[in-house]
């Protein structure tokens, strides 16, 4: 019977190898990540209002009922992006943790008879897990691979990255995630979180998946890229606060490492988000303390409760703590660095041979990891138990399957415990609960903290950037809590008080390694605060992370920007280069050549252009009764394949549309020229015309955006970089210096009051002498166009 398992088993894994390409040739790129590193392949996302004819007219339309009841279904939302994501994590804990404990239960069970059919039995577990996490990546979810941060940084930055936000890879990161870490890789399931959070808030922003029939019209409200992204934003934030129970730390990690842009009204809706995650993530918690969950029930979310650890410390404690951070942003920077350097050998060499060399790779890895965590306390003396302390509510040695301090491994009698074994033959969040435990003083030689220090520090720079989901918060927290467990053993040496903790120590160890590499302040202050559970600590946190990220700031950028650069992700960082300072705009134009577009264009001529060039944007011109040019807008490629492809808008005649006269028909509704988030939308490839097609008309006019945005061409480059990026442009125009003002605009002339009539309104008188003015140019003439992706 056994056999027969086995069988089939080794059956269903050869089926499973067999459909995995093995050249680059059949590999399928679903994420439409860069060749190159140049972005030329990268589209933007139109992240401003084109405020086109058929906007215009839904916006007529539209009433203050109408107002309210798109605010109530965003906070509607709101609530189902925290629901799901709470529900995610609960699922992918629960599931690791069970896996994790199921794993370690029938190991301890197996080696009180032999070590080394424990040994098989480990690795093979460790093996399966990482196998099928791998497997469903490489097959089913490209997208899913890695920690995701960097590319919806990149998102929310205005870059599309087609294939991060589907179906797909939202399952991929979630059974990817439990198999990667649960089979004990040195990675962590809090980066995942935090992309699987903006994949369920896009999911719902687009009202599901159409590929898989679970879509819904009733959801289908948000149709422009500026409102997914408030939803994406609030999927980041409740991934943050799900992985960490942080909810104000989800909140600020939104606000400082991911997004680009920012309001008041988005911050009360992620507020919301993260609160929801909270009230989910506890209510689980609480449900399966019970016994309903297995291993969960005793292994638990991540938090560590350090609140019983040290109560105040004194002036001569600075120094060491400061010490610390110094070592966090030397080993943080140099994290970064090697990471870089090894993730582009197997970008361009290893991952290019195919995907069986992409699960190989994992397969080894999860092999020497179990090697190493398995073998290495192997090696260490045991330690006798210290002298009980009932106050503690500590046991040494634990019971077999259950967390906690002072393991007994490979220990000759039943009071002994393996102090190596309690940090690497465990699940992360234990070892990081023991290394940060208060009253445990002595529990570890500083030999055994160097030894895991080198062996995991080596296995996560390796591990970082396989073909499986990855995050790297916790191996993070594990790295710096060991060497910060190590300055407090000499501290405690030093000094000889009695009120220093070990474990103070490690939590300041592992604040400084994550600011060090992730170069994250307020948002990763928070998060430490609120899971360790301890506001006494809030002043040492801050000091070890402005350390850390100084040092580390002097050597490379963080973590997340050298991948996104590595994977040709173009980010706006929040400063422009220094050298922009000496640039204008019509020198960043270069000596590019402007495609533009007649108000009446011929749709053969559309096509042909459409087909001869890339561009996104095309400014769009008419000719005055004198001759003159006039520029009265910029025209959308998506805007134009879907006039194409509609062909109602196709007229016979060269003529122009009254627009004022209000004899043009809406045929068109906005949300038509939205281009879907879950695919690359139209290609002019997909555009068919006929004969008579070609010799059609259209006017563009009611479909340019009228109002866009112009910079005169002198300007710095330094002053266009902050407008493109704090707008959130996607184009922006390069006019001549303006020949004449026509009015000019000051605070006092934007502050408009609503008079009893709804339709009246009443303008603040202007004030030539305000100090912050708006200036209009009326342009008769654009001869350059400055087209960012």
């Amino acid at each position: 019977m056994l056999s027969n398992h086995l069988q089939n088993g080794m059956e269903t894994a050869k089926l499973m190898w067999s459909r995995l390409p093995n050249s680059e040739n059949g590999e399928v790129d679903e994420l439409g990540r860069l060749n190159k590193g140049d972005g030329s392949s990268v589209e933007s996302l139109d992240y401003e209002v084109i405020e086109n004819y058929a906007y215009r007219e839904e916006q007529a339309q539209r009433g203050k009922l109408y107002v309210g009841y798109y605010v109530g279904v965003k906070w509607f939302f709101a609530l189902l992006v925290g629901i799901g994501t709470g529900l995610a994590a609960v699922f992918i804990n629960l599931s690791v943790e069970n896996f994790a404990g199921w794993k370690f239960s029938l190991t301890f069970y197996i080696i009180q008879r032999s070590y080394i059919a424990g040994f098989l039995v480990y690795v093979l577990i460790n093996l399966a897990l990482v196998f099928s996490s791998a497997y469903i990546v490489t097959q089913f979810a490209p997208a899913a691979a890695g920690s995701g941060i960097p590319e919806i940084k990149g998102y929310l930055n205005g870059v599309d990255i087609h294939g991060i936000l589907l179906f797909r890879t939202l399952i991929g990161k979630i059974f990817g995630s439990i198999g990667s870490v649960g089979g004990g890789l040195a990675l962590g399931k809090e980066g995942p979180l935090v992309h699987t959070g903006a994949c369920i808030a896009s999911l719902l922003g687009q009202g599901g998946s159409t590929k898989y029939h679970l879509s819904s019209r009733w959801l289908q409200v948000f149709k422009t890229d500026r409102d997914r992204r408030d939803l994406v934003t609030c999927g980041c934030a409740a991934g943050v606060a799900a992985a960490f129970r942080a909810p104000v730390g989800g909140v600020l990690f939104a606000l400082e490492e991911v997004t680009s842009w920012w309001r008041s009204q988005l911050m009360w809706r992620v507020f919301f988000t993260s609160a929801i995650v909270a009230v989910v993530v506890r209510t689980a918690m609480g449900w399966c303390k019970s016994g309903n969950c297995g291993h969960f029930g005793s292994g638990g979310f991540i938090i560590w409760d350090v609140s019983d650890g040290q109560e105040d410390y004194s002036f001569e404690e600075l120094l060491p703590m400061a010490f610390i951070g110094i070592i966090g942003g030397l080993l943080g920077a140099l994290f970064n660095q090697l990471t870089l350097y090894i993730t582009h050998w197997r970008r361009t060499h290893l991952h290019k041979k195919g995907n069986q060399v992409k699960v190989i790779e994992v397969c080894l890895l999860s092999v020497i990891t179990s090697v190493i965590s398995f073998g290495l306390p192997l090696f260490k003396k045991c330690s006798p138990c210290p002298e009980p302390d009932p106050n503690s509510g500590i046991e040494c040695p634990r019971p077999p399957g259950m967390y906690g301090n002072y393991v007994n491994f490979y220990c000759g009698k039943d009071k002994e415990y393996n102090d190596l074994a309690t940090i690497f033959f465990n699940t992360q969040d234990d070892a990081i609960r023991n290394l940060f435990s208060a009253k445990t003083m002595h529990e570890y030689s500083a030999q055994s903290l160097l030894t895991f220090l080198v062996m995991f520090y080596t296995l996560a720079v390796v591990t970082f950037g396989t073909a499986v989901p990855a995050g790297q918060f916790v191996p993070g927290i594990m790295i710096g809590s060991t060497y910060g467990r190590l300055v407090g053993m000499f501290v405690v040496s030093f000094y000889k008080k009695l009120n220093i903790e070990e474990g103070t120590y490690a939590l300041l160890g592992a604040a400084s390694f994550l600011g060090g590499s992730m170069r994250m302040t307020v948002s990763l202050c928070v998060i430490m605060v609120e899971i360790t559970n301890n506001l006494k600590l809030l002043p040492l946190i801050m000091l070890v992370l402005l350390i850390s990220k100084a040092v580390g700031d002097a050597f490379n950028e963080g973590l997340y920007e050298e991948q996104a650069r590595l994977r040709g992700i173009p980010l706006l960082e929040s400063r422009p280069k220094y050298q922009m300072r000496n640039m204008t705009a019509k020198e960043a134009c270069g000596n590019q050549k402007v495609v533009f577009l007649p108000r009446i264009v011929n749709v053969a001529d559309l096509v042909s252009i459409l087909r001869s060039n890339s561009h996104n944007g095309f400014p769009v011109i008419d000719h005055t009764r004198s001759g003159e040019t006039l520029v009265i807008g910029l025209a959308i490629r998506s805007h134009l394949l879907v006039l194409l492809q509609s062909k109602v808008d196709f007229q016979h005649s060269p003529l122009p549309c009254d627009l004022q006269g209000g004899s043009l028909p809406v045929r068109h509704n906005f949300g038509e020229f939205v281009k879907p988030a879950s695919s690359k939308g139209l290609s002019i490839d997909d555009i068919h015309v006929s004969p008579d097609d070609v010799e059609m008309y259209i006017d563009l006019a009611p479909f340019v955006n009228q109002s866009p945005y112009i910079v005169p061409e002198d300007m710095s480059l330094t002053k266009v970089y902050n407008l493109f990026r704090q707008l959130g442009l996607r184009h922006i125009f390069v006019v001549p210096r303006a020949s004449r003002v026509i009015g000019m605009l000051t605070r006092k002339d934007l502050l408009i009051e609503e008079t009893e009539d709804s339709t009246a309104v009443e303008l603040q008188s202007t004030s030539v002498r305000s100090l912050c003015c708006f200036a209009i140019y009326v342009y008769h003439h654009m001869h350059y166009y400055f087209n960012v992706y």
